[in-house]
């Protein structure tokens, strides 16, 4: 038995989770004032119907009160007129009219009392209705405020989300444009220490030098056969080329 009460509350349990996700209290607010409304018709009716059924003996108790009025005139009629035997049938009869009246007369009070009491708690439940419409009302402005809110909220963690995103592309952008500035200011340091000096053929400066080396030997060639040939036509005689 244990086992079967703790299965029953665990599955009470879950199912009043999933009422809870699911009710939408606004429509739920709704419902309930509607039943309460209802409530206070078949209240209504029950004045309405309790008024009629009084009104309805009230005018049987007329009629058997112009009854009794009617035998009683009879009754002495038929006295003055010597007949004893139909005054006394019309008092018989009248006797019986005013049993049937005062048990009229009661039903009719206690009609009265029932249709007091019930009037009673109509305008209780008058009230109750009054107020639970306006509490309704308030609780699902209340209700549709937090909505609201839930949404500015979903949304501004969205957006600090989302910009906290940008930040870290910001900064990793910010990362990248300095380390290319250094890579540039490197390159431009190395530049003016000469160490990337180079010539558009893509020699090195050892090459560099070793050409200039060969020109400079070159140029001393020609010049030493420059001297040669210029000794060489002094020493000749005139008139010879």
């Amino acid at each position: 038995m244990g086992i079967l009460a703790r299965t029953s509350t665990l599955m009470r349990a879950k199912m009043n989770r999933l009422l809870d996700r699911a009710e939408n209290p606004s429509e739920t607010l709704d419902v309930a004032y509607d039943k309460q409304i209802e409530m206070l018709r078949n209240v209504k009716r029950g004045v309405v119907e309790m008024v009629s059924t009084k009104r309805r003996l009230e005018l049987q108790a007329g009629k058997v009160q112009d009854n009794i009025s009617k035998l009683d005139a009879q009754a002495r009629q038929a006295m003055d007129m010597g007949r004893e035997d139909m005054a006394r049938l019309a008092l018989e009869r009248k006797q019986h009219a005013i049993t049937e009246l005062q048990d009229l007369d009661q039903q009719i009070s206690g009609l009265e009392l029932e249709q007091e009491k019930l009037t009673k708690a109509e305008q209780r439940l008058q009230a109750k209705v009054q107020a639970f419409r306006t509490k309704k009302e308030i609780i699902k402005a209340q209700y549709k405020a937090a909505q609201a809110q839930v949404r500015i909220g979903s949304a501004l963690s969205g957006i600090s989300e989302e910009m906290g995103d940008i930040t870290l592309s910001v900064e990793r952008a910010e990362d990248k444009t300095e380390a290319l500035r250094a890579k540039s200011g490197a390159i431009d340091e190395l530049a003016e220490s000469g160490v990337l000096n180079m010539d558009i053929d893509g020699k090195d400066d050892i090459s560099r030098e070793l050409d200039k080396l060969s020109a400079n030997a070159e140029v001393e060639n020609e010049l030493a056969a420059l001297k040669a040939s210029v000794s060489e036509k002094k020493s000749l005689p005139e008139g010879q080329s």
